[in-house]
């Protein structure tokens, strides 16, 4: 195949890329400028796309004896993932920056210039297994449970799925990959692995919305709507949150509160007792397949739900079903015109926590990925007495 490899300058794109290169693929590597102002240098494992990765890719590519080009796509990126970003939070939803990223960014713009290009597939470091077999291409987890990334690509179509290609999805372990980078002589071995936002390099969510949102004092109030504090923006908090309330009023239990809620039209942070974070079911719109599932609008079924990246699948049982009213934006179309929210009921004995809307939920059979949705609503689980 021709195969593009997009290298971050990170151990795992460089050892993708070697490896597709030792497998015979006729390989070009490629890095992302995703930033308008790129930093000289990372801090440890904090932050991505610096000049410094940029000129650890070329290395690795100089060493690995292949093509070597810098895309900018920062005007996309700052578009579809940073402004997307903002504009989530400023609704009172925690939105996933890394989904949009692989949706819009690694597997969209950059998939669509691979094959306009005569690419075959596009390489990349993530964790995760591709099949094929008589019902098409399908996405699995990768075989070591630790490493799995099969989340964050949940939002790839069967169309998309089709140009992937994931060397690394059967290593069992990152160690393994460091002794093989070591072993190529690959300069990246030991680089720290990246994490949290790549465009907020030091970590602080709250410090940079500051800087890009209008920030308005306001009420945080009980599910009564009792005012027991206040804050300095209700976009600096986020379902689930315990840390940062500064409530001068404790709970009757003693017990800490959580953010149980944000409703940005009244501006007020909704806040209780842990408990009150558990959910029975959800639902929401935006989906797509990763593949054909072989399921029909009003179908149910049973599936796994997975909420966060490192998160313990759920047992659950789902149905794509007609939208409400209230709930209808053109997000709920799917591909056939269809206007439809995905809705699950979980089956679990120890109701799930902190879910929160704008959040992923990607739905499994197994190891399979069968497709992912935006959550836009959490409903709650009864109290028990």
């Amino acid at each position: 195949m021709r195969v593009l490899a997009a290298m971050s300058g990170g151990v795992d794109s460089a050892v993708a890329a070697a490896r597709a290169v030792e497998a015979g693929h006729d390989v070009v590597g490629v890095h992302l400028a995703l930033s308008r102002m790129p930093g000289t240098l990372r801090t440890g494992s904090r932050g991505c796309c610096t000049i410094e990765d940029s000129m650890d890719a070329r290395r690795a590519a100089n060493l690995l004896g292949i093509p070597f080009y810098v895309w900018d796509f920062s005007d996309r990126f700052k578009a579809d993932v940073v402004d997307d970003f903002i504009d989530e939070y400023a609704a009172g939803r925690t939105p996933n920056p890394c989904m949009r990223c692989n949706e819009k960014i690694k597997f969209a713009a950059l998939l669509d210039k691979a094959i306009a290009l005569g690419f075959d597939a596009v390489a990349t470091g993530h964790y995760a297994t591709l099949t094929d077999g008589p019902e098409g291409r399908q996405l699995h987890r990768a075989s070591a449970w630790a490493k799995d990334q099969s989340y964050v690509l949940g939002v790839l179509t069967a169309e998309q799925l089709a140009h992937c290609y994931f060397p690394l999805g059967d290593t069992p372990s990152k160690e393994l990959i460091r002794a093989e980078a070591a072993d190529r002589g690959l300069q990246v071995a030991q680089k720290p692995d990246s994490h949290d936002i790549c465009f907020i390099p030091d970590g602080d969510t709250r410090g940079w919305l500051s800087d890009h949102l209008e920030r308005e004092s306001g009420e945080i109030v009980d599910e009564a709507g009792a005012v027991i504090g206040t804050h300095d923006g209700a976009n600096g908090y986020t379902v689930g949150q315990r840390k940062g309330l500064q409530l001068g009023r404790p709970a009757a239990d003693g017990k800490p509160r959580y953010v149980l809620s944000i409703r940005p039209v009244s501006n007020q942070v909704v806040v209780g007792p842990k408990d009150r974070l558990a959910i029975a079911s959800m639902a929401g719109g935006r989906y797509s397949w990763a593949g054909d599932p072989g399921i029909d609008v009003g179908e149910a079924f049973d599936c796994d739900v997975q909420i966060r990246a490192h998160a313990d699948p759920v047992p659950a049982r789902a149905r794509l079903a007609p939208v409400r009213d209230e709930d209808r934006t053109e997000q709920h179309r799917d591909g056939a015109g269809h206007e439809v929210v995905v809705d699950v009921d979980l089956a679990r004995t120890e109701p799930l926590l902190g879910v929160a809307p704008g959040q992923t939920a990607v739905l499994y059979r197994g190891t399979r990925v069968l497709g992912q949705f935006t959550i836009d609503r959490a409903m709650p689980a009864p109290v028990a007495a």
